[in-house]
């Protein structure tokens, strides 16, 4: 085994590092209480091919493998998740159409996102269809050789910026994961509108919006997974894309250490720094180990996915124990920062309110634990 970056990836982590540093950091708490995101920035990170870096060459985009995506992924997640969570979407949103879409469709979708800054979404979830995916009730009816959806879903990161979204709709609800269908959803498309724009605890530089389909007319073109096959294409999307929330996990975990760090030094009770006291040092031993078994685990689940493997159980360690180290970890920076972590002026407030999405989107950690549950039974492991 070898641990160490190729000269190429280490040149990409610098370069991701550099424009985090310049770029998003000097932005991320201004973003945070405005509820805004910085398009420039965006634009910029597109420029650089740090969004969607998975879309193949052929269709326009970077052609990285996984293991370069989730180091981009954690860079980013450093300045601040919320910015990068926005930016990895384009990447969730194509993945269904990489594994399952046909060549027509990526390269009108994909090719969109790889020849300007635009957005894409995933939309699955709906209001009584969370963790329960095959419960979902959008209805998609067969008409002539077309197919008309009905129905809405919530909570989609950059629902309200998407220029197409990759939807997932069922013919029969009572059919569960035996009727769902996946499509490719023009946002210009007659029917389709925003609903509410989520107000959050975290996060609060991404857009989370509710989407509305009615009688939305969608060309047999754009199907891109049949009544039976769609709800395999969502999972194994997640399969593909769970590491990058561990990625994330890793860049929040990483920024609550080295403010830990900082702070700790610089912070006196009883005429010594605070990080000469022996629970202190502990809480900032408990954080490296943290971010370094979950870094592990989600390079990993990435060069299995570079590999091939289509075991599943890897990419959900990588999640569920990246987004609950994240959410301690974040906690203890509070903890080390004592009353000031509280307040605004200091950054690990943010951090905390940001790391608690990561327990919940793209599967809870209930959720990652049924799956990693489901494996062993069944004889399987990492």
């Amino acid at each position: 085994m070898d641990f160490d970056l190729s000269p190429e990836q280490d040149a990409l982590v610098k370069e991701s590092r550099r424009f985090v540093k310049e770029r998003i950091i000097p932005v991320a708490a201004q973003c945070d209480r405005d509820h805004s995101f910085p398009t420039e920035v965006f634009k910029e990170a597109w420029e650089m091919g740090l969004v969607a870096p998975n879309i193949p060459e052929e269709y326009g985009g970077a052609g990285l493998h996984e293991l370069e995506h989730v180091l981009i992924t954690e860079e980013l997640a450093y300045g601040c998740t919320g910015i990068q969570t926005s930016m990895t979407a384009n990447a969730l949103a194509a993945t269904p159409l990489i594994i399952a879409g046909s060549d027509e469709q990526k390269k009108k979708y994909l090719g969109m996102l790889g020849a300007e800054p635009v957005y894409a979404s995933y939309a699955i979830t709906e209001p009584g269809a969370g963790s329960d995916a095959a419960g979902i009730q959008a209805r998609a009816k067969q008409v002539g050789d077309d197919w008309v959806i009905n129905g809405q879903k919530c909570y989609i990161t950059n629902g309200a910026w998407a220029s197409w979204y990759v939807v997932f709709a069922t013919i029969d609800p009572t059919m569960r994961h035996k009727g769902i269908m996946a499509f490719v959803v023009d946002r210009d498309a007659e029917g389709v509108s925003v609903g509410k724009t989520e107000d959050k605890l975290g996060q609060r530089a991404s857009n989370t919006a509710t989407i509305h389909f009615d009688d939305v007319v969608v060309p047999k073109a754009n199907v891109i997974a049949e009544a039976g096959k769609g709800f395999k294409v969502a999972m194994e999307t997640f399969d593909r894309t769970r590491p990058d929330i561990g990625a994330g996990a890793c860049g929040l975990m990483r920024r609550c250490l080295d403010e830990s760090l900082a702070y700790a030094q610089e912070r006196k009770t009883f005429g010594v720094p605070i990080a000469q006291h022996q629970m202190i040092q502990h809480i900032l031993a408990d954080m490296a180990i943290k971010y370094e078994a979950t870094r592990l685990l989600v390079q990993k689940a990435a060069c299995m996915i570079d590999k091939g493997s289509k075991n599943s159980i890897v990419a959900c360690y990588s999640k569920a124990f990246g987004a609950d180290s994240a959410m301690q970890v974040a906690i203890d920076a509070v903890q080390v920062f004592g009353g000031n972590g509280y307040i605004t002026e200091y950054p690990v407030e943010k951090l905390m309110r940001d790391a608690k999405i990561l327990q919940i989107y793209e599967g809870t950690s209930q959720i990652q634990r049924m799956v990693i549950a489901k494996n062993l039974l069944a004889g399987v492991r990492g």
